[in-house]
């Protein structure tokens, strides 16, 4: 097939589907939604496999720990599909949608403090799967990341889970060590030892967990696993850190109606063509943060859905 002969509207078609043009040639990457970034050895044959059939022989994988396989014809396209589907693998994320979920690898990890893997999971079939037809002002990136060490950068997306363990110290059983255990092992800085017991700067404190058990006497022997959640990240040519909200849910379907009530209240308030970022700016964080944490959003969930709204999107990319 001689280059530069596919016309915009095929372009514009197949991209919808997970192809993205190949720069001065009539190929395609063909981008294969990994859920999580977690792949299994079968799959993976079945890409290579697939890279070699139907591509240019290699691979290359995406920030959002998505992989393509470049090279593809736009004739064989339909083939590619097919032939990965064998391992329940598919194309995608691309539009004004919400966008394939990355996340750490939180569950094996030393200072992992929720299941990434799993908590991903949810949120890709919640949403990626389930929202899939739904169009948004722009794309909604989200990502899962199982500590304060930030690996994925969740406040760099649109929205962004942190996992949380927050100290539960009990003063009266401080004994006031010459040495303290906590104030010794805190990355942050966040404890010490004040006329004799220890004091915690909640201001400095991430709730990273490490301090927990390290009290000879117990003073700090629990804390509730939990999730931090940022809205309003955003990287490329404007970046913008996301803020976090005032709660830290302790309940994970809690979280997961939280992100569900920000897709809702983007498509509902959001202009066609911003990121969350610019409608979180646009509407006041103290505005949508109040709406997020109530539940008149989910009340209305319907009647957004069937909205006709951004019609057209504004991703471009």
């Amino acid at each position: 097939m001689s280059a530069l002969t596919i016309s915009v509207e095929d372009e514009k078609r197949v991209k919808a589907m997970g192809f993205l043009s190949n720069k001065g040639t009539d190929l395609f990457s063909g981008r294969i939604i990994t859920v999580n970034g977690k792949v299994t050895a079968a799959q993976q044959r079945c890409i290579l496999e697939a890279a070699e059939k139907f591509g240019n022989g290699t691979i290359t994988f995406t920030t959002r720990l998505t992989i393509e396989v470049p090279g593809i014809p736009y004739d064989k396209i339909e083939e590619f599909q097919k032939y990965i589907a064998k391992e329940g693998l598919e194309t995608g994320g691309t539009g004004s949608l919400v966008r394939p979920v990355v996340a750490c690898k939180g569950t094996t990890c030393q200072y992992g403090l929720l299941d990434s893997f799993g908590l991903s999971e949810e949120i890709h079939h919640r949403f990626y799967e389930g929202y899939h037809t739904v169009k948004l002002p722009h794309k909604f990136k989200i990502a899962v990341g199982g500590c304060p060490n930030n690996c994925v950068k969740p406040d760099l997306n649109d929205l962004g889970i942190i996992g949380q363990r927050i100290p539960n110290f009990d003063p009266d059983e401080c004994n006031g060590c010459k040495i303290c255990g906590v104030e010794k092992i805190c990355p942050m800085g966040a404890t010490k030892l004040v006329e004799g017991v220890l004091e915690i700067n909640n201001d400095l404190c991430n709730n990273c967990g490490r301090c927990i058990g390290h009290c000879h006497f117990d003073a700090l022997s629990e804390g509730p696993y939990s999730y931090k959640i940022y809205i309003g990240g955003r990287w490329g040519k404007w970046t913008a850190h996301g803020k976090p909200l005032k709660k830290i849910f302790t309940d994970k379907n809690e979280a997961l109606d939280t992100i569900e009530k920000a897709i809702l209240l983007f498509r509902e308030q959001g202009k066609t063509g911003e990121r969350f970022a610019q409608t979180i700016e646009r509407l006041g964080f103290e505005n949508v943060e109040s709406q997020l944490l109530s539940n008149d959003i989910l009340a209305r969930k319907q009647d957004i859905l069937n909205a006709k709204l951004h019609l057209t999107g504004g991703a471009t990319c």
